[in-house]
């Protein structure tokens, strides 16, 4: 008989493959041999599992080997295909009847639910150390869910491919199950390391069935042809076609099958028809066979079950092969014989160029011209799904295992943040603002959370026109509030902190500096609130410094104190009985045109001699400019590039390094802002004056020299400190809303 040579030829071919009988066992510490569960359900998944059991079989040394077979191999219906399995001369050492009649929905069901109540004393007599299953059928899903819950270590075939209908569900379920993975392709592989597996338990092996089909095609193939085509039947001038029900849309897949054969019909050409599966449908699907006479008609030969290894000749010789079976988009491209797979059961899956998909037809026509398109082709062979070697690396891979490991399988999920849980700390924790930093030069804006953390913060060159920064404003904070959402902020509102005279009860900028053109008269408020939904607050940036130190800073818990800060300008911020102070015409704290002396400096303001026009940055700049117009500016170890503009920090770089007019200019402003902090402690009296900005650092020493020199003795002990507070305008821009809110909520 043709298999029982094909099976002789195999074995021998595996025994090549065998290591000696005195090698020790690789890698996995076990101490005797593996006993491993092989369970088949139907015909196609034996095809792929029939190779690693003559392998199995060529090596007793390092493995024992248990048969179980269940599903349709046991159906007279569908051929009693477990016979092929006892002609390959394996011993079965169980039979299950697992099938429940009735090819419905609920009979895959019930039949799930039979194996498993039979399939636990089967595996506690066997009591393998390992179970191999195979594919995406509900058969294996059984197998898997029993395996998994009596602690047996499963190894998955053909786990990480997409197709369609319930097999994708089904055959990812096992996966989550499965131990160990063979998978047959690189995308597989992918899917499957997607899925949280782990990547030391996946092996790359190919398709079993391919070590079979790229050795298959030089045997004697025209008797098999005759055999189940007749005697008049030549290579490539006849179809195969296979075609099963898809379970999530029976009644379309019925109607496909009828389209197909009508087709067929028309086409008039030889034709063997395999009866389709055990799914759901499949009972709908032999009715419109017979409905059709397809069993009598003369170019018609309708079979239930080729053997495995006739099956490849006759496929490898076809015209075309037609249908939805996993075969005619996998194995048959080794052959590169023309495929017309139809309707959506294998979308998703790799396929080679032999391969032609009709996803949907409402007549006849459609797939008759696919089969005039495609019949008669040659196409490249494909070894997409293997090379031949998947056998060996499936025997390594399995004397690889450490049955020493523990059992519970390991998910390698990617990174997440810890779950808190939803208590009132957390709630807080999670209250965030949207802060917006209008400054001369660029325009900022951050969520910042209740404990004054910047999370994320974006930053743009501030426009010079008002139409191009309002529609700049609303953008970021439109991408910011979508950004919240990810990080799990809880947006309570919206701060702005902008330079000059600002009403914030009715947030409308009054008037602005120079440095922020077109920008008097401006709502502020209400396009943000109409954009984003959210209460909105605006401030003067002195204000904001200020109501940062109270929220985040050096202020805090403190009744009165004084914010000065110094920056491009010189602004600041009063906080008298823990309240900030506006004045009444929203000018108060406009600590930088305090005037020092009555013959000073222009300043910006219009006047002249304020300490803006001493200290501030744009101060330093001008006498730095002057310096340098003179040539007196820098020192050795000191340069200005030609294409970057003199600035004050130059000027401080040269005081560092010793130059005696830069020293001068730096205490002279320094003087003048002494003296004004000087003139606030004799006017507020406030327990603490807090130094911001850039330039704080620079002149706290000078400062405390004034007082010491100029402040009456009742305000002497006042202390007078730099800010640690890194973002001071965008923290108090925030304070606004979460102050307010808070207070509204708690």
């Amino acid at each position: 008989m043709l298999w029982s040579a094909e099976r002789r030829a195999e074995e021998l071919y595996f025994k090549k493959l065998s290591k000696p009988k005195n090698q020790v066992m690789e890698k996995n510490g076990n101490n005797r041999k593996l006993r491993v569960c092989v369970a088949t359900c139907n015909r196609a998944d034996y095809s792929k599992l029939a190779p690693i059991m003559f392998g199995i079989k060529t090596e007793p040394e390092f493995f024992e080997l248990d048969v179980v077979v269940l599903g349709s191999h046991l159906i007279d219906d569908y051929g009693n295909t477990y016979r092929m399995i006892e002609q390959d001369d394996f011993d079965i050492n169980t039979r299950l009847h697992t099938i429940v009649r009735g090819e419905d929905e609920a009979a895959m069901v019930e039949s799930v639910g039979l194996a498993l109540v039979k399939l636990p004393d089967v595996l506690n007599r066997l009591k393998p150390d390992i179970m191999i299953v195979h594919g995406d059928r509900f058969d294996a899903l059984a197998l898997a869910t029993s395996a998994a819950l009596m602690n047996i270590r499963i190894l998955h075939i053909e786990g990480g491919e997409v197709s369609g209908t319930i097999d994708d569900s089904i055959r990812h379920a096992i996966t989550k199950l499965a131990h160990y993975h063979v998978c047959c392709t690189r995308s597989a592989e992918q899917h499957l390391i997607s899925m949280c597996e782990d990547h030391d338990r996946i092996l790359l092996a190919g398709c079993p069935s391919y070590d079979k089909l790229l050795s298959a095609k030089n045997k004697d193939y025209m008797s098999i042809i005759r055999m189940w085509l007749g005697d008049d039947v030549k290579c490539k001038d006849y179809i195969v076609a296979l075609q099963h029900p898809v379970t999530t849309d029976i009644k379309h897949s019925i109607k496909m099958f009828e389209l197909t054969l009508d087709a067929l019909i028309s086409f008039n050409k030889r034709t063997l028809v395999l009866f389709p599966n055990i799914d759901a449908g499949s009972k709908e699907m032999v009715r419109v066979m017979r409905k059709k006479g397809i069993e009598h008609h003369p170019n018609f030969r309708a079979v239930k079950h080729v053997p495995f290894d006739q099956f490849i000749q006759l496929v490898a010789h076809a015209g075309c092969m037609i249908g939805n079976s996993s075969c005619g988009v996998r194995e048959v491209g080794a052959f590169g014989t023309p495929v017309i797979n139809l309707g959506t059961r294998q979308i998703g899956r790799e396929t080679g160029e032999n391969v032609l998909h009709v996803r949907d037809a409402d007549t006849q026509d459609k797939i008759l011209q696919a089969l005039h398109l495609q019949f008669g082709k040659q196409y490249p062979c494909s070894k997409i799904y293997g090379d031949g070697n998947a056998v060996p690396r499936i025997l390594k891979f399995l004397k690889s295992i450490d049955l020493q490991e523990p059992l519970q399988k390991k998910f390698c999920f990617p990174p997440v943040k810890e779950n808190i849980s939803q208590d009132i700390d957390h709630i807080l924790e999670t209250l965030s603002a949207l802060a917006v930093d209008l400054g001369g030069t660029n325009l900022r804006v951050a969520i910042v959370s209740m404990k004054g953390e910047i999370v994320k913060k974006y930053t743009q060159f501030n426009p010079k026109t008002y139409e191009e920064r309002i529609n700049l404003i609303l953008q970021m904070c439109v991408e910011a509030a979508a950004e919240a959402v990810k990080l799990n902020c809880r947006i309570l509102g919206v701060g702005i902190s902008t330079g000059g005279r600002v009403n914030p009860q009715e947030g409308i900028v009054l008037h602005s500096t120079k440095l922020i053109q077109e920008w008097n008269s401006v709502d502020l408020r209400t396009p943000l609130s109409d954009t984003l939904h959210l209460p909105v607050w605006v401030d003067n940036d002195g204000n904001c410094a200020a109501m940062a130190e109270r929220k985040f800073g050096q202020g805090k818990g403190l009744e009165n104190f004084v914010t000065l800060i110094t920056g491009t300008g010189i602004g600041g911020g009063i906080i008298h009985q823990h309240e900030l102070i506006h004045g009444s015409s929203f000018c108060a704290a406009e600590l930088g045109h305090l005037v020092v002396s009555l013959d000073g400096p222009d300043c910006s303001c219009g006047s002249h001699g304020c300490i803006e026009a001493y200290a501030s940055g744009m101060a330093l700049q001008r006498e730095a400019k002057k310096l340098h117009d003179e040539d007196l500016l820098l020192v050795e170890g000191m340069s200005v590039p030609k294409d970057e503009a003199v600035s004050a920090l130059h000027l401080i770089q040269a005081a560092k390094l010793g130059n005696a007019k830069a020293q001068s200019i730096l205490r002279t402003a320094g003087t003048a802002l002494g003296l004004g902090v000087v003139n606030i402690l004799h006017t507020m009296n406030p327990s603490l004056v807090i130094l911001s900005g850039v330039l704080a650092s620079h002149y706290i020493h000078i400062v405390k020299d004034i007082i010491r020199q100029q402040a009456l003795s009742s305000v002497q002990d006042v202390d007078v400190v730099v800010s640690d507070l890194v973002d001071p305008a965008l923290l108090g821009a925030a304070s606004m809303v979460l102050d307010y809110t808070t207070r509204r909520i708690h």
